[in-house]
């Protein structure tokens, strides 16, 4: 996987409180914004089935009968 160098910004207390209990920033931030994008991307998909929601029909029905079953 490729990967790109970024930069953001964090409160000085909370950098310091990570240093000491040696929390991997790097990482973290990467979880983060993975977790981040989960979410954005469920929600993404609710939304579009808000929008056109699944619809029963009767194709499955035809396609039963279509291979004797």
């Amino acid at each position: 996987m490729e990967t790109i160098r970024t930069t953001f910004t964090l409160d000085s207390e909370l950098a310091e409180q990570a240093r000491r209990l040696k929390v991997n920033i790097s990482a973290a931030a990467r979880e983060g914004v993975a977790a981040s994008v989960r979410r954005a991307l469920e929600e993404s998909d609710r939304q579009a089935y808000l929008r056109c929601p699944e619809q029963p029909d009767d194709f499955w029905e035809q396609a039963q009968a279509w291979s004797g079953m």
